[in-house]
């Protein structure tokens, strides 16, 4: 027994640690100089100049709390999509609106329900509310989310649904028929969470396929029992500043409201956020990059032998069909970090950001080297 574990709540002792790949600072100063990170799903070209012009400003007024309710960007944000300002509640990454809707929703003897290989942070805010995690299988190849199934495994104890879509760290996505069909099976008694962090890639590729991919602000706009979530840490590149926001029924967002810490979002990052949203060009730049270099990247590694499984987001999910780990750890040695995959029940796997085209190719150098090795 030590000092504390038996002070502390049952959810602490008990969730798992989770250890995300360390930030270029937090590696030694030789592998700074030269390390591409390929690991977290991050922007590689950084914010919006726009965003960084107003950080700089935003700077002369930090001795000021911020706005509280981030006025201005939910009102940029509900003329944006077309919704009422009681309908969008921004929060700290949208990470936060997970926590946020967990402690609002679930408690010991409730459940919430998802696909296995998911987002790994759902887990983390279910167990953390005493709740229990349902992860329903995935379908053959264990990429690609099983509807069915996890219709089958919502019970009367289950209070919320998570979809990630695309799905992190598969990149697969569902499209907006198919979505249509799952809520409309869903029970009253369920929350459906459509995770849109990736939306921008989602709905360039779409676009670019002649497939509809996401009908998720309808539901928003006819007061579903649905939760759509954005971030800006991905195609606006504000990772670091932690903004992103929800988009729901006015009822629901206004009780998760009640359980958010006070000032979550700094003025600095609400300042970004809005600036951002003006800069078309800069995310037009950013969803080209990502269209043009995922065949690059999948066809350069298919042709090493791994399995590459199609992506609608801004990563790969690859199977080296081996210890990825190991293979991660052989990577960073070469100067490139990537993820893998064992948190995931996935140890023969790796998920790959797509970079620029330079970062890329030194990438595709590195696995040419190890595999012949």
């Amino acid at each position: 027994m030590s000092r504390f574990s038996d002070l502390v709540s049952k959810p602490a002792r008990e969730i798992a640690d989770y250890f995300p790949t360390p930030s270029p600072n937090q590696v030694p100063p030789a592998t700074q100089l030269h390390l591409i990170k390929l690991d977290s799903n991050e922007n590689p070209f950084g914010p919006s100049p726009l965003a960084i012009e107003a950080m700089q400003f935003a700077l002369t007024s930090t001795h000021f709390y911020p706005d509280d309710d981030c006025t201005q960007l939910r009102s940029k944000l509900a003329a944006c999509h077309a919704v009422s300002p009681e309908q969008v509640l921004v929060t700290a990454g949208s990470t936060e609106m997970l926590s946020l809707l967990c402690h609002t929703m679930l408690v010991p003897g409730l459940n919430a329900v998802t696909s296995e290989r998911s987002f790994i942070v759902y887990g983390m805010l279910v167990h953390a509310t005493g709740a229990q995690l349902i992860q329903a299988p995935m379908r053959k190849h264990k990429d690609a989310f099983d509807l069915d199934a996890i219709l089958a495994a919502i019970n009367p104890q289950t209070r919320i649904v998570f979809l990630a879509n695309p799905n992190n760290p598969t990149g697969t996505v569902l499209d907006a028929q198919a979505v249509d069909k799952f809520l409309a099976d869903v029970p009253a008694h369920v929350v459906v969470v459509l995770d849109e962090a990736y939306y921008d890639f989602a709905a360039h590729s779409a676009a670019l396929r002649k497939v509809e991919y996401s009908r998720s602000l309808e539901y928003v706009r006819r007061d579903a029992s649905v939760i759509v979530l954005r971030t800006f840490s991905k195609a606006h590149g504000l990772a670091g500043l932690r903004v992103g926001y929800g988009l729901g029924p006015a009822e629901l967002l206004a009780y998760c409201a009640r359980m958010r810490n006070t000032y979550s979002v700094s003025s600095v990052a609400q300042a970004a956020a809005l600036a951002a949203l003006d800069d078309h060009n800069h995310i037009a730049r950013v969803v080209s990059n990502n269209a043009s270099q995922a065949p690059v990247l999948t066809e350069g590694l298919s042709a090493l032998g791994p399995r590459v499984v199609p992506t609608a987001a801004n990563f790969l999910y690859c199977d080296v069909g081996k210890d990825a780990s190991a293979l991660a750890v052989r990577l960073r040695d070469e100067g490139i970090s990537v993820r893998p995959l064992a948190a995931w029940g996935a140890p023969g796997s790796i998920r790959v950001t797509i970079g620029t085209p330079e970062q890329n190719q030194l990438f595709l150098a590195a696995m040419r080297k190890l595999t012949h090795i």
